[in-house]
């Protein structure tokens, strides 16, 4: 027995019944549409065209007790109710409008009183650096001029014989006489 034989064969098979699964139903459907308009094309039956004038008749029909006064009411009132609820809608939305610019006004007003309190505090501490910076050159102005008559002052006791090794011994002994 061929084994790869009878499975190409059994293969085609499959084949063939997985296609006609898939496209047999859209099939089956044409051709019975075509059949069922080949039938009603050869039959002498057709529906004759309609003879009526739809233009004179109303579109909804008016039930007896009602007539259009009554559905002009309604629509006046309709009419009416819609304008009053726009009216509210519009009162209420200035309404939140109003309450918004309040708010808002009164952050501005929030947000300027502490922008100057801010202000005042950079002032103040500006007007303390400016302080400080003056009293640090006066300082610095001092301490050079001291620093020149400290010299000056060196340089006359050297002048007259004042050595720094005589000095720092007197001044370590008059430190070790008050000690005790």
């Amino acid at each position: 027995m061929n084994n790869p034989m009878v499975l190409k064969v059994g293969l085609v098979v499959v084949g063939l019944c997985i296609g006609g699964y898939i496209l047999g139903p859209p099939l089956y459907w044409h051709f019975m549409e075509g059949l069922a308009a080949v039938s009603h094309s050869s039959s002498s039956y057709s529906c004759p065209p309609c003879q009526c004038d739809c233009s004179s008749r109303p579109l909804l029909s008016i039930p007896q007790g009602l007539s259009n006064a009554s559905f002009a009411e309604v629509s006046e009132d309709t009419e009416k109710n819609f304008a009053e609820l726009l009216t509210e809608e519009l009162k209420l939305r200035e309404a939140e409008a109003l309450e918004n610019q309040r708010r808002a006004d009164m952050s501005l007003l929030e947000a300027k009183k502490i922008t100057s309190q801010y202000q005042k505090e950079a002032d103040k501490c500006n007007s303390g650096m400016e302080t400080c910076e003056e009293a640090r050159e006066k300082s610095e102005l001092t301490l050079v001029a001291q620093k020149k008559l400290t010299a000056m002052w060196e340089l006359r006791a050297r002048q007259r014989g004042w050595k720094e090794d005589i000095a720092n011994s007197h001044i370590q002994n008059q430190g070790n006489v008050q000690t005790m």
